[in-house]
């Protein structure tokens, strides 16, 4: 049955009527579902079973009647801020207790110990609430120590719950894979967050002592020297202590024999010796360092017989009489070792302040043993034969296989493509040679000299190379020590002799004047003030010009290399 308010009327009793119309009179259900959950449906519905429409107030309204009071006599409401959450790992982040135990560890075979005490940290991390036990390291302990068990968390029982801090205590054990730790104390910041949190700590405890250390710490037992002489007090004060003897091995008695310098160890804990070969740079031996190895030398032996197996048995003490001691050992005497002869010429500070102190020997004073120095045998060269060029054939001599002579390098690269062109006349007594011209190039990379003859028509003497890149040497000089021509010596009017036949220096270029006045160091006065004298402007005087390079360059058909 359902009842429908009358339109206009109130929604009081007696103003509603039942509806003729209505055929369906089943019970509504009382569960619904919501977000996967089973909630029962709530009674909206008004006169009749219909749900209510009119004057209906949203959650929001609901909320604010039932928060709202009056303002008048309380004054406006205030919301308080909203609270900012922390995660646990950024609020412990770097929060550690620390705890200090220790446990038990039973020593089944040993006579010294039957169990070990042994101490360790315990460090328990409140962002994830892991454990780790570390052990300080102990000196000579013998037992690897550091990290005892790594961080992770550790049940507590067979339920699968873990430790927390609210199960550690001081005077608590706690159990980790199989070992018990018994906790003694903590650390302050530890105190102060237990109690904090309402934990009162127990007392600490104290560490009991391992038997083992308590033993350790005993005062070594102390040894009366006996009347003799003690090796083991030899050992102890003469450890890292070596006498060390300069000498000469004079081998020269033996075929291909010479003197060789050695040192000469004496150590002095246990008495042995030991020679060691110095080499030298380019001495033509094999590095073997040591010539004697270490060893105690008999100085005296008794009078073996024959019958001693000296080849397969050594001597002992009871067959040697006397073994060598510092005092055979004296600079400036000999001494003779299995056989061969040394002598002793020097020794080094500590050998010698160690026989001044201990056996009160002062004369210490080396030998001279330097050899007289060889004269140097000058080389002779032979005289030059005339084949190829000085340098070339002096290396046939210095060398057994021939090497191209040593250049220049840094000034072939910065006089690279410089070149100082002068015109030249030759000097000679035949008629046929008054007219010729030529032009001498020097080259300041290498300081060779090339000339090149201009052709001229209808002469009768082919023009192009007359003389090749070359050096070329000064009249008078010696073969053995030639000296070359060089810049300075090509002046306006000079006369230069190239391999007999004379060249009258008569003209330059422009290039040569200017190279001069940049460097003006390289040359001498009087060169630079001929060039500049004849440069000066004067009629009839004609330079170098583009006419002479043009016939230089066309005459490279005659074997002539121009260089620009």
């Amino acid at each position: 049955m359902s009842s429908h308010p009358v339109h206009g009327l109130p929604f009081l009793p007696g103003n509603t009527y039942r509806d003729p119309t209505k055929s369906v009179f089943h019970r509504s259900q009382t569960l619904t579902y919501r977000n996967g959950y089973s909630r029962p449906v709530l009674p909206t519905v008004g006169i009749g079973g219909d749900p209510i429409t009119v004057n209906q107030l949203s959650q929001a309204e609901l909320d604010e009647l039932s928060n709202k009071r009056p303002t008048l006599t309380y004054g406006q409401v205030k919301q308080a801020p909203p609270s900012s959450f922390i995660p646990v790992y950024v609020a412990f982040d770097k929060k550690v207790l620390r705890f200090e135990a220790y446990f038990k560890e039973a020593v089944p075979i040993s006579q010294d110990e039957h169990y070990r005490v042994r101490r360790v940290s315990v460090y328990y991390y409140l962002e994830d609430d892991t454990i780790s036990v570390v052990e300080p390291p102990v000196e000579n302990s013998g037992i690897p120590q550091g990290t005892f068990i790594k961080r992770q968390r550790h049940p507590k029982n067979d339920n699968g719950d873990h430790y927390h801090w609210k199960d550690l205590n001081v005077g608590v054990n706690i159990t980790l894979y199989g070992r018990t730790f018994r906790i003694v104390s903590c650390d302050k910041y530890t105190q102060d967050f237990l109690e904090s949190e309402g934990i009162e700590l127990n007392l600490p405890e104290e560490i009991p002592s391992d038997p083992y250390t308590e033993l350790r710490r005993e005062p070594n037992r102390t040894y009366k020297t006996p009347p003799n002489f003690d090796k083991l007090k030899q050992f102890l004060t003469m450890d890292r202590k070596v006498l060390r003897f300069f000498s000469l091995w004079d081998d020269s008695g033996s075929m291909f024999g010479e003197t060789r310098p050695v040192i000469i160890h004496y150590y002095l804990v246990d008495d042995t010796v030991e020679v060691r070969e110095v080499h030298e740079r380019n001495d033509g031996r094999d590095p073997f360092p040591v010539l004697m190895k270490r060893q105690r030398l008999p100085k005296s032996v008794k009078d073996l017989r024959d019958t001693f197996p000296k080849c397969v048995l050594e001597i002992s003490d009871q067959e040697v009489t006397e073994w060598y001691s510092p005092r055979d050992f004296m600079v400036g005497h000999h001494v003779t070792i299995l056989g061969r002869m040394f002598f002793l010429y020097d020794c080094d500070a500590y050998t010698r302040d160690f026989y001044q102190e201990n056996l009160g020997i002062q004369d210490m004073t080396p030998a001279d043993v330097k050899k007289p120095e060889e004269e140097e045998v000058k080389q002779e060269i032979p005289p030059y034969n005339g084949y190829g060029l000085l340098e070339d054939s002096l290396q046939n001599c210095l060398t057994l296989v021939p090497k191209p002579p040593k250049k220049d390098v840094i000034k072939m690269l910065e006089n690279d493509h410089k070149v100082l062109r002068y015109a030249a006349a030759l000097d000679s007594m035949n008629p046929e040679d008054k007219g010729r011209r030529f032009i001498l190039s020097y080259y300041l990379s290498d300081d060779t000299v090339s000339i090149f003859e201009p052709q001229v028509r209808n002469s009768g003497i082919i023009g192009g190379r007359f003389l090749e890149r070359s050096r070329v040497p000064k009249p008078g000089s010696s073969i053995d020590s030639p000296v070359y021509y060089g810049p300075a010596d090509f002046t306006i009017g000079a006369v230069v002799e190239v391999f007999r036949h004379r060249f009258i220096i008569t003209d330059a270029d422009q290039y040569v004047l200017n190279y001069m006045k940049a460097h003006k160091h390289q040359f001498p006065c009087n060169v630079l003030k001929s060039l500049e004298k004849h440069f000066l402007p004067q009629e009839g005087d004609r330079e170098l010009g583009e006419t002479d390079v043009q016939e230089m360059n066309n005459g490279s058909a005659g074997g002539y290399d121009p260089v620009m």
